[in-house]
């Protein structure tokens, strides 16, 4: 008898859901919610790097889009055996003592500082800096040394820290802080005692220095130094993290009332987009997964006696048991990628948007005709002008730091860049310099892989950017002098998803069984270019001294 799983993938923008049958990884259905909230730019701030979201954007993605899809996969709900939630990350919020989302609560409703803080927001960069100094000068063991030495403002400690300074109503009000993905699980189970609840080993090891070495998350004695709201804090978060193919617990009986769903149905602990993205894509040994949207994730497993206990410096942490259980996970990845191509579109727009959609000439039909057209071709044509553009050119050379740089260190506080422009430079110029900019910043983690003894001989990229645009991806090849494949599926974070279920609900005996049963195949492939490839490292060589000259001048 066939069984079905549900993987569910929160993304940036939107949520999709995926119906997945588990015998041979076909999608039935598929269903995508976006975040109104988000969408309107409510409770952020791009000047000040603030950028947070209402949980009820997710929560009604979630409702939404897990009711669409077993409506339409016409499948019986006794079928559906488990559902797995990834999510962006780290992407923490804060709760009361019932788990309810602090924003929920009165008082709380529009207060910025109660929503989730966002993957992208580096309102904390200040306090990250705190944690680098501390962990490195204070006498005691450096907790951030399996986190690549670098502790991120992106990341779950900077993020709280931040918060708690700057509101007291909301530090006073909140129990505990939970990841995103951690949060969507908990409001799907049965017991919701917090203390026991399983929490995800992906979010606590590569973005709350969680490690077993110090049998868990960092003591109090240094967290007191950086706060003494941190030390107390730490007695409402976890002792123990888990992996995703194991059960957070059971569907509870108004969420599979609310989603047609039957409370036989296992919830699997949560995970990160980009980790569930490399098991879609089935991800190996060696093998390269570059989860590529509005920044880049890049997903690396190791067998333990490959890594031992060396810490590999400069990326997002390694984990034992992220990824793929049983192996080390390792992340790296740029804070910007698509993001930086849609800064250029959004600059090149202004004119557009401030003279000719708000000018009189125009009727309101006109004016939305004219918009869908601009959005349809915009990127499209800049592409193909770009493409006609010889290497031997002379074109502008970027730096892809627009929201700061991931990998290799870390360091957000660091900002974008370009030279090279001339009276003849045109916005297809500067288009191609910004996609190489953000192949060289690819190449620069591949390097420290490298460097740092990490063997690379397969590279799979994975998500929007990967399928959409064969401008990129040739690039790509060209500057890292590798081929490249391409995962066919549309929605691969959901369905590693999909697949953490299959096994959390005991269809497989583990992740790469299940991964290589149900994982995506591949629809292209781009090789490097012989010809172009050394024209790209002299370009390179010139994105390495821009970027020295940058971070020397960064204060």
């Amino acid at each position: 008898m066939n069984s079905y799983v549900i993987g569910l993938d929160y993304g940036s923008d939107s949520v999709r859901a995926v119906l997945i049958d588990t015998s041979t990884g076909k999608e039935l259905a598929s269903n995508v919610h976006y975040y109104q909230r988000w969408k309107n730019k409510e409770y952020c701030n791009a000047v000040i790097n603030q950028f947070r979201q209402h949980p009820l954007d997710h929560i009604e993605g979630l409702e939404n889009t897990i009711k669409a899809v077993v409506k339409s996969g016409n499948v019986a709900p006794s079928k559906i055996k488990g559902i797995c939630i990834d999510t962006t990350g780290s992407s923490p919020i804060p709760v009361t003592k019932t788990g309810t989302p602090l924003a929920l609560t009165k008082g709380f409703e529009e207060n910025p500082n109660a929503m989730m803080v966002l993957w992208k927001d580096h309102t904390a960069i200040k306090e990250a800096n705190e944690i680098n100094e501390l962990a490195t000068n204070w006498g005691g063991e450096n907790f951030t040394k399996y986190e690549g030495g670098i502790y991120s403002s992106e990341w779950f400690w900077a993020k709280i820290l931040h918060i708690a300074r700057q509101d007291e109503a909301v530090k006073n009000a909140t129990h505990t802080w939970m990841e995103h993905c951690d949060l969507m699980t908990y409001l799907l189970i049965e017991d919701k005692d917090l203390k026991s609840f399983k929490r995800s080993r992906c979010a606590a090891g590569h973005k709350a220095m969680w490690h077993s070495d110090w049998n868990g998350l960092p003591p109090e004695e240094f967290l007191s130094k950086l706060d003494p709201y941190l030390a107390e804090l730490r007695g409402n978060l976890y002792d123990e993290t888990y992996t995703s193919d194991l059960v957070a617990g059971n569907l509870n009986a108004e969420w599979a009332q609310k989603l047609g769903l039957t409370t036989d149905t296992i919830i699997a602990v949560g995970t990160f987009d980009a980790h569930s993205g490399a098991v879609g894509a089935k991800i190996d040994n060696n093998t390269l997964v570059r989860v590529m949207g509005t920044s880049t994730c890049d997903i690396m497993v190791s067998p333990k006696e490959a890594i031992g206990t060396k810490a590999v410096r400069g990326i997002c942490g390694q984990v034992d048991g992220s990824v793929i259980p049983g192996m080390i996970g390792l992340e790296a990845g740029q804070s910007a990628f698509g993001d930086l191509l849609a800064w250029f579109k959004d600059m090149l727009s202004w004119p557009v948007d401030r003279l000719v959609l708000t000018s009189d000439i125009l009727s309101d039909e006109q004016k939305v005709a004219l918009r869908e057209e601009i959005d349809a071709n915009f990127i499209k044509k800049l592409t193909e002008d770009a493409e006609k553009i010889s290497l031997e050119e002379s074109i502008p050379i970027a730096l892809d730091w627009i929201n700061g740089r991931r990998t290799p260190d870390a360091n957000q506080e660091l900002k974008a860049a370009m030279t090279n422009l001339s009276m003849g430079t045109r916005a297809p110029h500067i288009f191609k310099a910004l996609v190489n900019a953000i192949c060289f910043g690819s190449k620069k983690i591949v390097e420290r892989f490298e460097e740092e003894g990490v063997k690379i001989d397969t590279v799979i990229g994975i998500g929007g950017v990967a399928r959409k645009s064969a401008f990129i991806m040739q690039t790509l090849a060209n500057v890292l002098n590798m081929t490249i494949k391409v995962a066919a599926s549309d929605q691969a974070p959901a369905l590693g998803a999909a697949i953490y279920a299959a096994v959390a609900a005991g269809i497989y005996p583990n992740v790469i069984e299940a991964s290589k049963k149900m994982g995506s195949d591949f629809e292209a492939e781009y090789f490097p270019e012989t010809e172009k490839v050394e024209a790209y490292e002299e370009l390179m060589a010139s994105y390495n001294e821009l970027s020295t000259f940058v971070e020397s001048i960064t204060k």
